[in-house]
């Protein structure tokens, strides 16, 4: 077994795009007949840099007051981003899910550090019942700092009570997976359930 593998003490997931299907455009298309309309009002309008300032800590009632004032001809659809928020979750990744099962039935500790609204994640919550199997999960909106601020990283290290470089972030964004390792992690960047099951094994997990 390698060093590596005999350090790594736990794994932290991201969530979103890894273990949850989020993505606004699961209630959009149900308001726009016209796709390339939709992608142009999610790039220009409730775009991804603002969610994130919700995912940051900023209210949600604040955010789309905000920004109806700059796009009054938008206030119906911008009101549903948050307002039918929970149509934009799709459902689990039931391959991932998978994976994060058998890594809790081998025994070793879970954690989750996710970008994310803290008035919107009491929702996914209530709707995943395999969330209740991490140790800890540290939520973006709840700390007022997102991914892949070096902060972030370093409040999951102190939460779990492990060093750094006992832990293995999995993200499916690069720039968090560079972040993660700037802060002493060991990280993986995620693109199926099959290839992070592959990953871990040849980290020396026992899953």
């Amino acid at each position: 077994m390698s060093i590596v593998a005999q350090t790594i003490k736990a794994v932290v997931f991201d969530l979103g795009g890894v273990l949850i299907d989020w993505d606004p455009r699961h209630l959009y298309r149900k308001l726009f007949d016209d796709e390339e309309a939709m992608e142009l009002f999610l790039r220009e309008v409730c775009t991804n840099s603002w969610n994130e300032q919700q995912d940051a800590g900023q209210g949600l009632s604040e955010a789309t007051d905000t920004l109806i004032a700059e796009h009054p001809d938008k206030a119906t659809l911008i009101r549903a981003y948050y307002d039918r928020w929970p149509e934009m979750l799709a459902g689990s990744l039931p391959r991932t899910v998978a994976v994060l099962a058998d890594i809790k039935e081998a025994g070793v500790p879970l954690f989750s550090l996710t970008n994310w609204s803290a008035e919107t994640f009491p929702i996914a919550l209530e709707r995943f019942d395999f969330l209740q199997w991490f140790d800890d999960i540290v939520v973006s909106g709840t700390e007022g700092v997102i991914k892949p601020n070096r902060r972030c990283f370093d409040i999951m290290v102190d939460r779990s009570g492990l060093p750094a470089t006992g832990l293995v972030f999995v993200d499916d964004r690069m720039d968090n997976v560079a972040g993660a390792q700037d802060a002493g992690l060991k990280a993986l960047h995620f693109t199926t359930a099959d290839q992070l099951r592959q990953d871990l094994q040849a980290l020396g997990l026992p899953i």
